[in-house]
């Protein structure tokens, strides 16, 4: 398949800005199941590019005379290939070790260690054990669009009962993570066909020990499925804020106003 996705995030604000610092994960991962055909960032401000330490293409955003607006616009072309049964390469040469800690964000919480106990064995998973994980998710938090804020926990959600895609990864790295199992955050886009979620999404990857293969397999929890090849990774991390398209401080500029637009056009 092939993507052809346009991301913009606009920023305004009540009063002048004195200075900004944005941290960018705009710029798709290179991973075997997607081949970059085409691809632009356009920012204000100066800009700085690095890989960081996850192997994301990332971009420092800074900006430190006056200003009442910026606009992030990425945008190009993508072609992408199914994985088999969801599988991905390691090729960043990370140890999936690293991926077994909680964060902020996904610490367990006697529901979550309920939930993860429903579907996870101790230390290691196969395929069938995390896709009825995913499934247990998928039923516990109802997708609602607003319901949660990039700083909600995973046991929030939970309590919750409803949330957004970063909720569900969150909450399926935490049960993971209460078992040993390692799991990381994906953030990237997806074709929504028509499901009416977000075209900026979030997922995960979790290593299995499947009899024919051991490694990471990719998880979309809000769909209880597989990865496809009707997404495009941008970055991993170990939660949101490791992973997050956009990340940044500022100082002054009174009231926030932030508008998103992604389109994504498949052929």
């Amino acid at each position: 398949m092939q993507l052809t996705i346009r991301h913009e995030t606009r920023y305004t604000y009540t009063l002048p800005l004195a200075y900004t610092i944005q941290q960018l994960h705009l710029t798709p991962r290179a991973e075997p199941q997607q081949h970059v055909l085409s691809w632009n960032l356009s920012t204000p401000g100066h800009v700085h590019a690095y890989t960081d330490a996850y192997g994301n293409l990332s971009h420092m955003m800074t900006m430190d005379a006056p200003h009442n607006a910026l606009s992030i616009v990425a945008s190009g072309s993508i072609a992408t290939t199914a994985p088999d049964r969801g599988r991905v390469p390691n090729g960043d040469h990370l140890s999936p070790l690293i991926f077994t800690v909680p964060t902020r964000l996904t610490a367990a919480t006697p529901g979550i260690l309920e939930l993860a106990a429903s579907c996870l064995p101790d230390g290691k998973a196969q395929s069938k054990d995390l896709m009825c994980l995913a499934e247990h998710i998928f039923g516990a938090v109802r997708y609602q669009s607003g319901a949660t804020a990039v700083s909600t926990t995973a046991s929030d959600a939970l309590a919750l009962g409803q949330g957004v895609c970063q909720d569900h990864a969150h909450l399926f790295l935490a049960c993971c993570h209460a078992h040993g199992i390692p799991a990381r955050y994906v953030s990237g886009y997806i074709d929504p066909g028509n499901t009416g979620h977000a075209a900026s999404h979030a997922w995960v990857d979790a290593w299995v020990e499947d009899k024919d293969y051991s490694g990471w397999i990719s998880i979309d929890v809000t769909h209880a499925r597989l990865m496809t090849d009707a997404y495009c990774r941008l970055a991993i991390g170990r939660d949101y804020d490791g992973a997050a398209p956009v990340r940044g401080v500022r100082r002054g500029g009174g009231v926030e106003s932030l508008s998103v637009d992604v389109q994504i056009v498949p052929q």
